[in-house]
């Protein structure tokens, strides 16, 4: 028999595993932000500091995404949610991204001078980064939970519910394709 700590810390490990694809893109897109860096000509640590900076909340929350499409509190492949959850995320991790880019090359705490004309303009920008967000997800974290799912049972899960989508959507677009060549041939 299990004591409590053990299944709470069961329950974390399980759910880390699940996070891992959200983190990793998250992640990913903050490399974009220091490549960025280095192309205007800033010094190597301040890209590396712009990656971590933005990397971590992006990682994080990256992580919950896939938590919340893992449990089934999001609906799969649907970009709706996304676009709502990255609406909030996006313009919140880049407020934190900027004081800490701040704080780390100043000393001192800093940020945009317009902070709401920012969050508006990040919040924009958050719709295009929810989209490459998504497709990337949808690619790498069904493979994911796949390899995971041998000892993870809410992978198990998550996966059978990616493969059963796909089960509907290849036959829909298959039945879609019978009846347009069925009207050609009329």
């Amino acid at each position: 028999m299990t004591v409590p700590n053990e299944r709470e810390a069961a329950r974390v490990r399980e759910m880390a595993e699940l996070g891992r694809p959200g983190f990793a893109v998250g992640f990913l897109a903050s490399s974009f932000a220091g490549l960025m860096a280095l192309v205007v000509g800033q010094p190597l640590s301040w890209a590396l500091v712009s990656v971590l900076a933005l990397g971590l909340p992006l990682g994080l929350l990256g992580a919950v995404y896939s938590v919340l499409i893992a449990y089934g509190k999001v609906r799969l492949g649907t970009f709706a949610p996304v676009c709502l959850f990255w609406l909030i995320g996006f313009p919140l991790s880049r407020l934190l991204q900027e004081g800490l880019t701040h704080l780390v090359l100043t000393g001192e705490l800093g940020g945009p001078p317009d902070v709401l004309g920012f969050l508006a303009y990040q919040g924009i920008l958050s719709a295009g980064f929810a989209f490459g967000f998504l497709w990337l997800h949808e690619r790498l974290a069904p493979r994911w939970w796949y390899k995971m799912s041998d000892h993870n049972p809410a992978a198990l899960r998550v996966y059978e519910r990616y493969a059963s989508h796909a089960r509907v959507m290849w036959e829909a677009r298959e039945a879609r394709k019978r009846r347009r060549e069925a009207s050609k041939s009329r």
